[in-house]
C-alpha cells in the first residue's frame, strides 16, 4: 500500500492545519474518527441505521465504525483522525486508538514507511491528520495529511531528544495531591495522609505495597482524582493489568484521565503489548517537555505476563520465576525519571504480597530496591475498617527534602517520632482524627505549633 504524502513539510504544517478539529464536528461532511470511537455501541448502530448500513447487529463495534466511516466516505464526506502509532518491524505502522486499549482493529489508521521517515515518527508518537478511505485492493484507512505529533507542531518532533539520552534527575518538583475537607473530594484523607508521609514528585517511581482487600484500587482512585484536581497540566494514564472487568468500568468512570485496560481473560501477550505502548506513548510526551504520571494496577500481574511471554532462559528463581522475565518490567518501572530542563515521568505501580503465590513474593523483592517511594498497606488495619490503611511508619519518600518546605519537613519527622511508639492501627487512627479537625495539612501543621496543644505535640 503507497500513502506518500506530496505536500512539504511547510504546507504540512500551516497554521489552518494546527487548528485543533473539534471545531469541524459541527459539519455533517466532516466525520472526526476520535470522537466516533467515544460513541456507545446503540449511538454507532443508529448512525449505521441513518446510513443504511445492512447487517449492523452482527458487527462488533469497531467493524461498526469501519462501515460508517467508508459509507461517510462515500456519500462525499471527510474524516479526520488521532492515535497512537505502533511501528511494525517491515517499517510501516498502524495509528492504534485508546478507546479501544490499542487494540489492533480494522478501523486502524495505516501510516506509510515515507511518512514515518519524514516526520521521524516512533511507536507511542500520538498523531493527528486527514485520512482517506482504503482504495480498491487496500483494508485499511490511511493518513492523508499530518496534523499534529504529540499536540504539537510536526516540525518539532523531528529535532527532539531521544528519551534514552535525556538526562535523569531526583523529583525536586512537588506532584500536589491534597484536596481540602470541605470540598466533596475531600471526604477521603488518604491524600493527605499521602502528603504528609510520602510526598509525591514529578518523577516519582513509587510502588504501593499491598495485600489483598486493602483498598488499592479506591486509593489508585482518590490519587487520579487528586492528580486531575490539583496538577491540570499532567497527562494522566491509568493502566490496569489482568484486571476484573467491572474494576475497569468502574475506575473509567471514576478517573478523568486516559483509562486502559487488559482483563484477566486476555492472553498474556496482550498485557506485554498494551504495558509497551503505554510506556511508549508516555516517553514521547516526556519527549515534547510534558509531565507524565502512569497509575499501574497492577506491577505483579505484569511482570507476571512477562514471565509468560518470555523464552525460557533455562535458569528458573525460586518461585517459577524465569531468571530475564523481570527484565523488561524493570525497564517498565525504571523509565519513570525526572527530566533535566523539563519533562517528568511519574509511575505508582501496586506490588500484590501475602497473596499465597511465592512467585508474587519474589516479584516483590525483585522491585522492592527500584523505587524511591513507597506507601505501605497493612491488612490489621483493614480488618478494622479503617481506611486509608496505610502503615506510616514503613511508608516514605527518598529525598523528601527536594520537595518539602524545610520548615514543614521538621515537622513532619516530629509528627513521624510521636507516632513511632505507637502500633500501625493506632498511628493511623490518631492521625485521621486529627486531620478530621482541619480543613488543609497547613492548618494541621499550625495546629501542631499551637501553645494549647498537649504535652505529646499534637
Amino acid at each position: 500500500m503507497n500513502t506518500t504524502n506530496k505536500k512539504s513539510t511547510e504546507e504540512l504544517n500551516n497554521s489552518e492545519s494546527n487548528n485543533n478539529w473539534s471545531h469541524f464536528a459541527e459539519n455533517s461532511n466532516i466525520i472526526n474518527l476520535k470522537q466516533l470511537k467515544r460513541k456507545l455501541p446503540e449511538e454507532l448502530q443508529t448512525q449505521a441505521e441513518e446510513l443504511k448500513i445492512e447487517n449492523i447487529n452482527s458487527l462488533l463495534k469497531q467493524e461498526l465504525v469501519f462501515a460508517i466511516l467508508k459509507k461517510s466516505v462515500e456519500q462525499g464526506g471527510l474524516i479526520v483522525g488521532e492515535g497512537v502509532l505502533e511501528v511494525l518491524p517491515d517499517g510501516f505502522g498502524f495509528l492504534r486508538s485508546p478507546e479501544v486499549n490499542y487494540l489492533a482493529g480494522p478501523d486502524d489508521i495505516y501510516i506509510s514507511p515515507s511518512q514515518i521517515r519524514r516526520f521521524g515518527l516512533r511507536t507511542g508518537d500520538t498523531v493527528e491528520g486527514q485520512i482517506r478511505a482504503p482504495k480498491s485492493g487496500e483494508r485499511y484507512f490511511a493518513l492523508l495529511k499530518v496534523n499534529r505529533v504529540n499536540f504539537e507542531d510536526p516540525a518539532k518532533a523531528y529535532h527532539r531528544v531521544h528519551f534514552d539520552n535525556l538526562t535523569p534527575l531526583y523529583p525536586d518538583k512537588k506532584l500536589g495531591l491534597e484536596l481540602e475537607n470541605n470540598s466533596k473530594e475531600g471526604k477521603d484523607f488518604s491524600t493527605r495522609v499521602i502528603e504528609l508521609v510520602a510526598p509525591m514528585g514529578k518523577g516519582q517511581r513509587a510502588l504501593i505495597v499491598a495485600p489483598p482487600r486493602t483498598g488499592k484500587t479506591v486509593l489508585l482512585q482518590n490519587i487520579a482524582h487528586a492528580i486531575t484536581t490539583n496538577n491540570p497540566e499532567v497527562f494522566l494514564i491509568v493502566l490496569l493489568i489482568d484486571e476484573r472487568p467491572e474494576e475497569v468500568t468502574d475506575m473509567q468512570r471514576s478517573v478523568r484521565g486516559e483509562v486502559v485496560s487488559s482483563t484477566f481473560d486476555e492472553p498474556a501477550s496482550r498485557h506485554v503489548q498494551l504495558a509497551e505502548m503505554v510506556i511508549e506513548k508516555a516517553k514521547r510526551l516526556v519527549e515534547h517537555k510534558k509531565d507524565v504520571v502512569i497509575l499501574v494496577d497492577a506491577i505483579t500481574r505484569l511482570a507476571r505476563a512477562y514471565n509468560t511471554v518470555v523464552p525460557s532462559s533455562g535458569k528458573v528463581l525460586t518461585g517459577g520465576v524465569d531468571a530475564n522475565a523481570l527484565q523488561r518490567p524493570k525497564r517498565f518501572f525504571g523509565a519513570a525519571r525526572n527530566i533535566e530542563n523539563g519533562g517528568s515521568l511519574t509511575i505508582i505501580g501496586t506490588a500484590l504480597i501475602e497473596t499465597g503465590s511465592r512467585m508474587d513474593e519474589v516479584i516483590f523483592e525483585e522491585f522492592k530496591g527500584t523505587g524511591n517511594s513507597e506507601i505501605v498497606l497493612d491488612r490489621k488495619i483493614a480488618d478494622k475498617r479503617i481506611y486509608p490503611a496505610i502503615d506510616i511508619t514503613r511508608s516514605g519518600t527518598r529525598k523528601e527534602d527536594l520537595l518539602v518546605d524545610k520548615i514543614i519537613l521538621n515537622k513532619m519527622w516530629v509528627l513521624r517520632r510521636i507516632i513511632d511508639p505507637m502500633s500501625s492501627s493506632e498511628a493511623i487512627e490518631f492521625l485521621l482524627k486529627k486531620l478530621e479537625n482541619t480543613k488543609t495539612n497547613g492548618e494541621f501543621f499550625e495546629m501542631m505549633k499551637s501553645p494549647e496543644r498537649p504535652k505529646n505535640g499534637l
